[in-house]
């Protein structure tokens, strides 16, 4: 199944001070990605080409990186082929754009994975994300919601996770 998914979240700022929080990306300060809510993201040479890493059950390493202005990853999972990036985008001196994309191929049991669950999984991950940065900026204006299965799944997957530590 062919996978195109696009966030964008225009930020009122200029895209250098966007591209500072982009660098912090998979460090302990990290500035991009709402890790009080999500899994944080680990790269075995930090933010790098070539570091391998991910987030939670999701794997990938660094195809290509643009200090400050744009880091894709590729897939290493079987039925995931494609990348996934996040972009900085300058709109005028004074405003930017956050844009993360998805572009890839699911086969197998990838396709039901990612349509019963990864994909909701995700939008809410990287909406929370885009909500983290612009309340850097303009402090608690955007929450964006869990749906009902986003909530149900993170239900389901923490039992998982609590029955596993025993």
């Amino acid at each position: 199944m062919k996978v195109i998914n696009i966030h964008k979240r225009p930020i009122p700022q200029p895209a250098t001070i966007l591209g500072e929080m982009l660098q912090t990306l998979a460090t302990d300060k990290d500035m991009l990605l709402a890790t009080n809510k999500w899994p944080r993201m680990r790269l075995d040479k930090g933010l790098q080409v070539g570091s391998k890493g991910g987030h939670g059950p999701i794997r990938y390493f660094v195809k290509a990186y643009e200090s400050g202005k744009a880091v894709t990853f590729e897939f290493t999972m079987k039925g995931f082929d494609g990348i996934h990036r996040f972009d900085i985008k300058a709109i005028d001196a004074d405003n930017s754009e956050l844009v993360h994309i998805i572009d890839m191929k699911t086969s197998g049991w990838a396709t039901i994975k990612w349509t019963l669950a990864i994909r909701w999984l995700h939008d809410a991950f990287i909406e929370d994300a885009f909500d983290k940065v612009e309340n850097h900026f303009t402090p608690n204006s955007a929450n964006s919601k869990w749906n009902l299965w986003v909530r149900f799944l993170r239900k389901v997957m923490s039992k998982g996770r609590k029955k596993n530590k025993g």
